[in-house]
Protein backbone atom coordinates (compact mmCIF):
# COMPACT_ATOMS: atom_id res chain seq x y z
CA UNK A 1 0.00 0.00 0.00
CA UNK A 2 2.69 1.93 1.16
CA UNK A 3 4.48 1.93 -2.22
CA UNK A 4 1.03 3.09 -4.11
CA UNK A 5 0.69 5.81 -2.38
CA UNK A 6 4.20 6.62 -3.17
CA UNK A 7 3.72 6.28 -6.77
CA UNK A 8 0.66 8.53 -6.88
CA UNK A 9 2.32 11.05 -5.07
CA UNK A 10 5.28 11.31 -7.42
CA UNK A 11 2.21 11.53 -10.46
CA UNK A 12 1.42 14.30 -8.80
CA UNK A 13 4.95 16.10 -8.66
CA UNK A 14 5.85 14.99 -12.24
CA UNK A 15 5.74 17.63 -14.75
CA UNK A 16 5.22 16.17 -18.02
CA UNK A 17 4.72 18.87 -21.06
CA UNK A 18 3.35 17.15 -24.48
CA UNK A 19 6.79 19.29 -26.35
CA UNK A 20 8.58 16.71 -24.37
CA UNK A 21 6.41 13.57 -25.32
CA UNK A 22 6.16 14.87 -29.23
CA UNK A 23 9.87 16.36 -28.97
CA UNK A 24 11.36 14.26 -31.83
CA UNK A 25 13.12 15.21 -34.68
CA UNK A 26 11.96 14.08 -37.94
CA UNK A 27 13.93 12.46 -40.45
CA UNK A 28 14.38 13.35 -43.76
CA UNK A 29 11.80 11.20 -44.80
CA UNK A 30 9.32 11.96 -42.19
CA UNK A 31 9.64 15.62 -43.31
CA UNK A 32 9.25 14.13 -47.16
CA UNK A 33 6.15 12.63 -46.42
CA UNK A 34 4.50 15.06 -44.82
CA UNK A 35 5.49 17.36 -47.40
CA UNK A 36 3.74 15.33 -50.07
CA UNK A 37 0.65 14.64 -47.93
CA UNK A 38 0.23 18.73 -47.51
CA UNK A 39 0.63 19.08 -51.46
CA UNK A 40 -0.74 16.08 -53.09
CA UNK A 41 -3.18 15.73 -50.81
CA UNK A 42 -5.04 19.09 -51.91
CA UNK A 43 -7.31 20.26 -53.98
CA UNK A 44 -4.91 22.37 -55.37
CA UNK A 45 -3.21 19.36 -56.90
CA UNK A 46 -5.83 17.96 -58.00
CA UNK A 47 -7.13 20.93 -59.66
CA UNK A 48 -3.47 21.29 -61.17
CA UNK A 49 -3.15 17.78 -62.29
CA UNK A 50 -6.37 17.12 -63.87
CA UNK A 51 -5.17 20.84 -66.11
CA UNK A 52 -2.01 18.95 -67.18
CA UNK A 53 -4.15 15.77 -67.86
CA UNK A 54 -6.04 17.64 -70.07
CA UNK A 55 -2.99 19.62 -71.69
CA UNK A 56 -1.68 16.07 -72.24
CA UNK A 57 -4.94 14.26 -74.21
CA UNK A 58 -5.16 17.55 -75.82
CA UNK A 59 -1.54 18.13 -77.22
CA UNK A 60 -1.45 14.35 -78.63
CA UNK A 61 -4.98 14.29 -80.18
CA UNK A 62 -4.06 17.41 -82.25
CA UNK A 63 -0.57 16.30 -82.93
CA UNK A 64 0.43 19.69 -82.02
CA UNK A 65 3.95 18.45 -80.33
CA UNK A 66 4.24 15.22 -81.95
CA UNK A 67 1.99 11.83 -81.15
CA UNK A 68 4.45 10.87 -78.31
CA UNK A 69 1.51 8.88 -76.47
CA UNK A 70 -1.33 8.31 -78.85
CA UNK A 71 -4.89 7.24 -78.22
CA UNK A 72 -5.92 5.23 -76.23
CA UNK A 73 -3.06 7.26 -73.91
CA UNK A 74 -1.15 4.15 -72.63
CA UNK A 75 2.01 6.46 -71.49
CA UNK A 76 -0.58 8.77 -69.47
CA UNK A 77 -2.23 5.58 -67.98
CA UNK A 78 1.42 4.54 -67.03
CA UNK A 79 2.09 7.92 -65.56
CA UNK A 80 -1.06 7.59 -63.35
CA UNK A 81 -0.51 4.34 -62.72
CA UNK A 82 2.58 5.09 -61.19
CA UNK A 83 1.82 8.60 -58.89
CA UNK A 84 -0.96 6.27 -57.58
CA UNK A 85 1.80 3.56 -56.71
CA UNK A 86 4.16 6.32 -55.16
CA UNK A 87 1.45 8.53 -53.59
CA UNK A 88 -0.76 5.90 -51.34
CA UNK A 89 2.44 4.96 -49.20
CA UNK A 90 4.09 8.22 -48.74
CA UNK A 91 0.76 9.17 -47.59
CA UNK A 92 -0.14 6.07 -45.24
CA UNK A 93 3.28 6.92 -43.45
CA UNK A 94 2.42 10.66 -42.68
CA UNK A 95 -1.30 9.16 -41.41
CA UNK A 96 0.75 6.60 -39.68
CA UNK A 97 2.69 8.96 -37.96
CA UNK A 98 0.11 11.33 -37.61
CA UNK A 99 -1.84 8.50 -35.65
CA UNK A 100 1.40 8.07 -33.15
CA UNK A 101 0.94 10.91 -32.55
CA UNK A 102 -2.73 11.14 -31.42
CA UNK A 103 -1.45 8.40 -29.60
CA UNK A 104 0.65 10.21 -27.81
CA UNK A 105 -1.76 12.88 -27.13
CA UNK A 106 -3.96 10.75 -25.64
CA UNK A 107 -1.27 9.26 -23.45
CA UNK A 108 -0.58 13.01 -22.36
CA UNK A 109 -4.47 13.57 -21.70
CA UNK A 110 -4.27 10.91 -19.50
CA UNK A 111 -1.36 11.68 -17.26
CA UNK A 112 -2.82 14.84 -16.85
CA UNK A 113 -6.47 13.81 -15.68
CA UNK A 114 -4.98 11.14 -13.58
CA UNK A 115 -3.02 14.19 -11.79
CA UNK A 116 -6.09 15.97 -11.49
CA UNK A 117 -7.95 13.13 -10.43
CA UNK A 118 -5.53 12.36 -7.62
CA UNK A 119 -5.13 16.37 -6.83
CA UNK A 120 -9.50 16.23 -6.20
CA UNK A 121 -9.07 13.25 -4.09
CA UNK A 122 -6.24 14.99 -1.83
CA UNK A 123 -8.67 18.06 -1.66
CA UNK A 124 -11.62 16.38 -0.80
CA UNK A 125 -9.27 14.74 1.51
CA UNK A 126 -8.64 17.43 3.31
CA UNK A 127 -11.81 19.45 2.98
CA UNK A 128 -12.76 16.42 4.89
CA UNK A 129 -10.36 17.06 7.74
CA UNK A 130 -11.61 20.43 8.02
CA UNK A 131 -15.03 19.67 7.98
CA UNK A 132 -14.16 17.19 10.75
CA UNK A 133 -12.04 19.91 12.91
CA UNK A 134 -15.22 22.06 12.45
CA UNK A 135 -17.25 19.98 14.07
CA UNK A 136 -15.57 18.90 16.68
CA UNK A 137 -14.17 22.31 18.13
CA UNK A 138 -18.06 23.75 17.38
CA UNK A 139 -19.17 20.93 19.20
CA UNK A 140 -16.53 21.78 22.05
CA UNK A 141 -18.28 25.39 21.95
CA UNK A 142 -21.07 24.24 22.64
CA UNK A 143 -20.76 22.01 25.57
Amino acid sequence: MKKKVHKRSSLLHQRVTLHELLDNPLSFSQRSADWVTKHLGSWYFIILFLIFMAIWIWLNVKAIIGRWDPYPFILLNFVLSCLAAMQAPIILMSQNREAERDRQNFKYDYHVNKKAELEIQRILKELEEIKTHVHKHLGNEKK
